[in-house]
């Protein structure tokens, strides 16, 4: 009797213990699935063209991802490509990304696009969308250098093998070259389609729409936040497109040269710092221009300003000080990538050149048409007294002095002092700058103004 007691209670207990194994697992289960409902998921949409407004913008996204410990950060991606050097940025954004970043390809992955997708940690397509032909290709649009391709092929290859994806595959899609049996044949881009792409094991899977794709990853679509581009992100984008870039930089080269032209400090200087500092804060913000490159323009500027005021004529420090000043423009259009092509650099170099012909286009007509009209007259006086009118600009007669030899005192640049015949006269030298003690000939006199050049001695 007592044995069939006790072997009653220890059936009991086993049959407790069993009840209670179950019930803690499915209370694990819920609670893992309460905590991945719990945490909140972080959407951006990539649509049209990749620029260099969108690096900034998903690396903020990402790191407050990363302080919010989110579920993931989901990528929608439509785009047909766009720069690789904003496509490498956003790259290594993802890769600091503490959490799961996920590509969903609605449509199309291309170029940029596809380098994005692949550098994702998950990537799921729509039906009938593709990703591929990531080949590089220059601003007429042909193929770019070998030394690019290579360049990117590596890139490509180094994505593929940190997110164990076949790496023969990628690289197909950049190098036309590569050949694949039953795959892809050589001398043609590979593009998958989204069933190809999951069958290479280039996607996770094929969904209908975000919401499917958010279900197989265990994520809640109501603690789905979707954020948005701030006013910032959308200036800077603004500012580092080409046409505005290259825009102010007419305005910044058109005000120093409109600033070197007149008196005093004025509109074209304002309007020249206004807009360089615009152009050279947009270009740092987005990593395109270094503090390398705006060192070599201060430097630029200081050896005209050394040029104007310290140093008279117009010589190797002034040649010396335009030159930085345009490789400065220069080097903060280029892309800062291991590999640079000789397109990108020529097209860089057109671009500042333009700028400097539009510069010009703009001055000619100013300065001709500007004295004409009333707001330049009511500045100036317009009447004109003569001497043969009986009007006498000085006490003296500087008239007298035209055709005089003399020395220059001072620096004449272009204003100083001037020695003739025992006479100190202010004068104005005409075209270069003349040192001291050099031979001056007075060629006109127009009231007070008293214009000399200098003469040879020999």
């Amino acid at each position: 009797m007592k044995n069939f007691v006790a072997s009653n209670i220890m059936k009991r207990v086993r049959s407790l213990i069993l009840i209670g194994l179950v019930c803690s697992s499915f209370a694990s289960q819920s609670l893992a699935q309460a905590d991945a409902d719990s945490a909140s998921s972080y959407y951006i949409k990539i649509e049209g063209e990749i620029n260099l407004g969108l690096p900034n913008y998903l690396a903020r996204i990402i790191k407050e991802a990363n302080q919010q410990q989110a579920g993931a950060v989901i990528l929608e991606i439509n785009t047909p490509g766009g720069r690789v050097d904003a496509a490498l940025q956003i790259r290594d954004a993802i890769f600091e990304a503490e959490v799961p970043v996920v590509a969903f390809i609605n449509h199309e992955a291309a170029s940029a696009g596809a380098l994005i997708s692949l550098s994702c940690d998950s990537i799921f397509m729509s039906p009938g969308s593709s990703i591929g032909a990531v080949t590089p290709v220059d601003m007429q649009g042909q193929k770019a250098s070998e030394k690019m391709v290579s360049y990117l092929r590596s890139v490509m290859r180094s994505i593929a093998q940190r997110n164990n994806r076949p790496v023969d595959i990628v690289e197909a899609m950049v190098d036309e070259d590569i050949e694949i049996p039953d795959i892809i044949e050589k001398g043609k881009l590979l593009t998958l389609t989204a069933e190809e792409a999951v069958k290479y094991k280039i996607a996770d899977g094929v969904v209908n729409d975000l919401s499917e794709a958010l279900q197989k990853l265990s994520l809640s679509e109501t603690k789905l936040v979707r954020t948005r581009i701030t006013w910032s992100e959308k200036l800077v984008y603004f500012l580092t497109n080409p046409i505005i870039s290259s825009l102010l930089l007419t305005l910044g080269i058109f005000g120093l040269i409109f600033e070197v032209r007149t008196p005093g400090w004025g509109i074209g200087g304002t309007l020249a710092v206004i807009a360089l500092v615009l152009f050279f804060g947009s270009h740092y913000l987005v990593n395109l221009a270094q503090w390398t490159e705006i060192l070599i323009f201060v430097i630029g500027v200081t050896l005209l300003l050394v040029e104007a005021f310290v140093i008279p004529g117009f010589g190797i420090v002034g040649v010396l000080g335009i030159l930085f000043i345009l490789s400065s423009f220069v080097l903060s259009l280029l892309p800062h990538l291991d590999s640079i092509s000789f397109e990108e650099i020529v097209h860089a170099i057109t671009m500042v050149g333009l700028s400097f012909v539009f510069a010009f286009v703009i001055l000619i007509p100013i300065f001709k048409f500007l004295p004409k009209t009333k707001m330049f007259r009511n500045l100036i006086l317009e009447v004109s007294e003569k001497t043969q009118e009986g009007f006498r600009s000085t006490p003296e007669n500087y008239a007298q002095f035209l055709g005089a030899e003399g020395t220059a005192l001072s620096t004449l640049r272009p204003a100083g002092i001037g020695l003739f015949e025992g006479n100190r006269l202010n004068v104005v030298a005409e075209g270069e700058f003349i040192e001291p003690d050099a031979r001056i000939k007075v060629i006109k006199v127009e009231g007070y103004r008293i214009i000399v050049k200098k003469i040879s001695t020999t």
